[in-house]
């Protein structure tokens, strides 16, 4: 079995409601809490397991906003396992999900350097490293409902751009969706095998603007009445 996320970039509107559920599920979960810094201050921050970029491409007026969530993709090859001096952090055989045992890390940061995608943060309060645990604890949890037992960050998205599934079922839903829509891996070129996947957004045939501007018979009879009430 092969756990990850599906993340379609085509419906993603950047709400953060992934972020902010996963923050409030996961702030007694496993890693134990996310730690706010200064949250009440000027410049509040906190530990967050997953976080959205916003980018702009293409060239006006064909321009888009592509809304990018970003947490740990629980590579095959990870090199933040790899590295880690105390064998905190560990690759579970039997659903590949990367989790970091709190008890043995050290804080040191050598799985932050060694992960490309940012995935990890250092709690300065408990001096130990965070990340996306995929909401283990939930996901096993036979006492919820089926539905339920899936990432608060799946659950809670109101554009249904998330999905969580087994990819090494080819018929679930993670797996029709990668094969059917060219799920990307981020930086395949690196080498780490990242599980997570990314459906592109979909090609949209420009609109025609070239005529908008244009001013029509009827906008020039309204803008002689108008100036004709005006005086």
């Amino acid at each position: 079995m092969r756990l990850g996320l599906v993340i379609d970039l085509d419906t993603c509107v950047g709400c953060h409601a992934c972020a902010v559920a996963c923050k409030q599920w996961n702030t007694s979960g496993t890693t134990g809490p996310l730690t706010d810094y200064r949250p009440y201050g000027a410049d509040p921050s906190g530990v967050w397991f997953n976080r959205i970029r916003h980018y702009e491409v293409g060239e006006y007026p064909n321009s888009k906003t592509i809304n990018f969530p970003m947490s740990c993709m629980h590579c095959e090859d990870a090199d933040c396992v790899t590295v880690c001096p105390t064998g905190a952090s560990y690759k579970r055989k039997e659903d590949g999900v990367v989790l970091i045992d709190q008890t043995k890390c050290m804080g040191c940061n050598y799985c932050s350097w060694a992960c490309p995608y940012g995935a990890r943060e250092l709690d300065r309060e408990s001096g130990t490293m965070k990340k996306c645990t995929l909401c283990i604890d939930r996901i096993y949890d036979e006492t919820l409902a089926e539905i339920d037992r899936q990432p608060a960050c799946v659950i809670t998205c109101p554009a249904h751009a998330r999905f969580f599934g087994d990819f090494d079922d080819q018929n679930s839903e993670v797996s029709r969706l990668v094969r059917e829509r060219d799920g990307m891996q981020l930086m395949p070129e690196l080498g780490y095998n990242p599980t997570n996947r990314y459906l592109p957004p979909r090609i949209n045939t420009p609109i025609p603007t070239e005529d908008v501007r244009r001013d029509s018979l009827a906008g020039k009879v309204k803008e002689w009445v108008n100036k004709a009430v005006a005086r």
